[in-house]
């Protein structure tokens, strides 16, 4: 029997986030008196994009990758066919095409969705895709050489920051008021209570802000960019091994950073616009990002945890001073009644929530007892 990944409870993961994008925003819930499965029986959809079709086959094929990829390093599958390979595949699919059927099934009683057999079978077939995709890469043997990688490049207790560092890109996707600025969610909440308080007495309770906000000066501007390329590099250098890779994985850590943002950018505003946002201070928050990384490099691991805690805490202070733009009000609205709702929540929850991930992840790292860190050359 082979050794068991994590991929198991990643594909559950990855199920549990098919279901929360497959049914936001989870309102006006009504019954239309039609069997759920009857969407098998329609005809072409009126209304359909290119967008539409891609994202419905690729937010399928990491369910179908890591699907087959657990049951193949497992050793378990080995009905339906000789090869546990194929077994993988068999039951990857089976099981995409089951979520698949439920969510367009679900998505009858929701308004903001159609139920579609196009997409049930666009579904299918990024879970496949997906699942030969991954018995490709173990039969050439690459899921070998990254579990060999990850143990010369990581430290064993690398899990959780790999995950939130997989999951950084993701999260920069959805519109910032300030690039690379993830977690402004208190102007957002300050309204939400107002909006549920606002008949009662409870509202001169709660201490809102009655200052108008304004715009963040340059300065700070380049502040929140530089913290938000140098929180990733610090959370990589917890469980990175050498200073070698330290500074590999900055360089790409602030490239990756600038290109996501490019990419949301495109996709809000259109490919013309997509480094419209690379200002001047912008710039150098980018350098000084990359230069306060370089800095780390020799800083023992909990040493860069530690620095890591104040940075996330002194960039939610700062970034959360400043307002949403009305440019960036009107981006949210493409992202909100648009082509991107199916992506909307996930990704917006994603940036939201990220550096405060980090936070607990970081405290629960400090707060540990580990062997004394050495950092090699």
């Amino acid at each position: 029997m082979k050794h068991k990944t994590a991929a198991w409870p990643l594909s559950g993961a990855y199920a549990l986030l098919i279901v929360y994008a497959s049914l936001y925003p989870f309102s006006g819930w009504r019954n239309q008196d039609i069997a759920p499965w009857e969407f098998m029986l329609a005809g072409w959809p009126k209304y359909w994009t290119g967008f539409d079709l891609g994202a419905n086959v690729v937010g399928y094929v990491p369910l179908g990758f890591l699907l087959a990829l657990s049951f193949m390093r497992r050793g378990t599958v080995r009905w339906l066919a000789a090869h546990p390979n194929l077994g993988g595949i068999a039951v990857a699919v089976l099981a995409g095409t089951a979520l698949s059927f439920l969510m367009e099934g679900v998505q009858n009683f929701l308004p903001s969705r159609v139920a579609s057999n196009v997409d049930f079978g666009l579904n299918v077939a990024g879970t496949l895709v997906g699942a030969v995709l991954a018995t490709a890469l173990e039969l050439a043997g690459a899921i070998d050489s990254w579990s060999r990688f990850r143990d010369r490049w990581f430290i064993p207790e690398a899990r959780g920051a790999l995950v939130l560092l997989a999951l950084w890109p993701f999260a920069l996707l959805f519109p910032a008021a300030v690039p690379l600025g993830l977690g402004q969610v208190l102007e957002r909440m300050e309204s939400a209570i107002s909006e549920w308080l606002i008949d009662t007495p409870f509202l001169e309770w709660i201490p809102l802000r009655e200052v108008e906000l304004q715009p963040l000066v340059p300065a700070a501007e380049l502040l929140c960019v530089a913290l938000g390329a140098f929180i990733p590099s610090l959370l990589g250098y917890t469980v990175l091994r050498s200073v070698g890779r330290r500074a590999a994985f900055a360089v790409v850590a602030v490239a990756a950073g600038a290109g996501v943002t490019a990419l949301s950018a495109a996709l809000s505003w259109g490919p013309t616009h997509a480094w419209a946002w690379l200002s001047m201070p912008v710039r150098y928050g980018l350098l000084f990002g990359l230069m306060l990384s370089m800095l780390m490099l020799a800083v023992p691991r909990r040493g860069c945890a530690a620095v890591l805690l104040i940075a996330v805490v002194v960039h939610l202070s700062v970034l959360n001073q400043a307002p949403a733009s009305a440019y960036f009000a009107n981006t949210l609205q493409a992202w909100e009644q648009g082509r991107f709702i199916r992506a909307y929540g996930l990704a917006q929850w994603l940036g939201w929530l990220w550096p405060y991930a980090v936070l607990v992840y970081v405290l629960l790292r400090i707060s540990r007892r580990e062997s004394p860190p050495t950092i090699a050359a």
